[in-house]
């Protein structure tokens, strides 16, 4: 990854009235962000423009077309969306020129950079609280960024230089997971202080949020024990949210859900089929699907109903489902089912953001390999358009790209040619 020299940014008004606007990635120099906390704390702001905002350029825009494209999650609505309708053919349709492969890659490796610059600069910040909170929210969307990368790609530059090496993509989330223990430590000595409330965009809960990353990605990189105690510190009862308004909007509302001209969901049954076929009375389905939609309404609905719809950074049932999966992973089944059954039995009035299944308890076989059956099509539901099906899809061993009843068009996607002609370290594509 070449070093990038933009950054996330500036207030288009001065930084001593550093308020709670996202930032201009354009607007200031260096040395102008990185010596004061209001600078710092606009820095801040601006990572979550760039990972969660800007429609289609966004990583979250992009990170759920590539999920959800391509495991049949999502299906494309007009073949004119080309660099999307490709992702959804998979296989080679998938170039290393493809869109929505390089804006995810680009924008996430820029939040990392931004991320990093702003963690080597946190001493500048003189307030313990306020240093707190700059620590926190950077390593939240540090992690973030190398998270999704590694969702996507086998392979991560971690250094932010001229050729920068790669590491395997286990080692960028065990990366993640040390920065967002650190920040941890950090919070919990020493709370965030009101000035950076007071200035930073509302709606993440810190403390939270960072035992949250530390439980997703401790599970993807194979650490169950320490996932399932972060996310059994996560308190439940709280959100975490992405805020958006009429001008800062919700991408997948904004480019996707409000339309029907990209994409939609698959189908009423989010493109699960088989054994893997949600239960009908499941009442997530119409949080998530749009019952009886009309002829100019998208099928998807759940947390992209309009532009100032907030979205979820986690779902309490996403930790749930983590420790369930960590614990049949370590073959421990009856704690596994017990976490299981916490999300199969939840009610929508019992969950913050109204998502609940209200089903009986699991009555299969008691065995890890039909549990994790259960476990991956309870991700699937609870999950849904949140991006996590493809590298879900891997990590459960469902049929593979290239496999007879392939479950995903892709393993992994190419690396983008921006970063191929920049980067003599750039490892060769995958096959699928």
């Amino acid at each position: 990854m070449k070093k990038y020299i933009t950054l996330a940014a500036l207030l288009a008004l001065s930084l001593g009235s550093c308020n709670k606007e996202y930032l201009n990635p354009s607007a200031a120099l260096q040395p102008q962000v990185v010596t004061s906390s209001d600078g710092l704390i606009t820095l801040c702001n601006g990572l979550q423009y760039r990972y969660s905002a800007g429609g289609l350029l966004s990583v979250v825009y992009n990170a759920v077309a590539a999920g959800g494209l391509t495991t049949r999650e999502l299906t494309i609505l007009n073949v004119g969306n080309i660099e999307e309708y490709n992702v959804s053919l998979g296989g080679g349709s998938v170039t290393n020129a493809n869109g929505v492969v390089r804006n995810l890659w680009t924008q996430a490796n820029l939040v990392k950079a931004n991320a990093d610059l702003v963690l080597t600069n946190a001493g500048n910040a003189p307030e313990a609280g306020t240093r707190s909170g700059i620590v926190a929210y950077a390593s939240i969307f540090r992690a973030l960024s190398l998270g999704t990368l590694a969702q996507f790609f086998e392979q991560v530059p971690l250094a932010v230089q001229e050729n920068a090496p790669f590491v395997p993509r286990v080692q960028a989330l065990q990366n993640a997971v040390a920065q967002l223990e650190t920040a941890a430590t950090q919070v919990a000595a020493t709370p965030v202080s009101a000035d950076f409330n007071s200035k930073i965009v509302p709606g993440l809960d810190l403390p939270n949020t960072l035992q949250a990353l530390i439980a997703r990605y401790s599970l993807e990189a194979g650490d169950y024990d320490k996932a399932i105690a972060a996310a059994g510190r996560v308190d439940l009862t709280k959100r975490s949210v992405f805020n958006y308004d009429d001008n800062t909007r919700n991408p997948i509302f904004e480019v996707a859900f409000g339309n029907r001209n990209v994409f939609e969901p698959f189908n009423a049954n989010l493109g699960l089929t088989g054994t893997l076929a949600p239960n009908a009375a499941d009442r997530r389905l119409p949080f998530f699907i749009r019952t009886n939609p009309t002829a100019t309404q998208n099928l998807g609905t759940g947390f992209f109903t309009a532009n100032n719809a907030p979205i979820p950074v986690y779902v309490p049932g996403e930790m749930l489902l983590i420790r369930a999966e960590a614990y049949a992973r370590k073959g421990d089944v009856p704690n596994a089912i017990i976490e299981l059954n916490r999300v199969l039995t939840k009610t929508p009035a019992n969950d913050v953001f109204g998502l609940g299944a209200s089903l009986p308890a699991y009555s299969g076989p008691a065995t890890a390999a039909d549990v994790l059956t259960e476990i991956y099509r309870n991700r699937s539901i609870e999950l849904a358009f949140q991006g996590f099906r493809l590298a879900d899809s891997r990590r459960f061993g469902r049929p593979a790209a290239g496999t007879t009843g392939a479950e995903r068009n892709r393993n992994f996607l190419p690396y983008p040619r921006t970063e191929r002609e920049n980067n003599s370290q750039t490892p060769g594509d995958p096959v699928l």
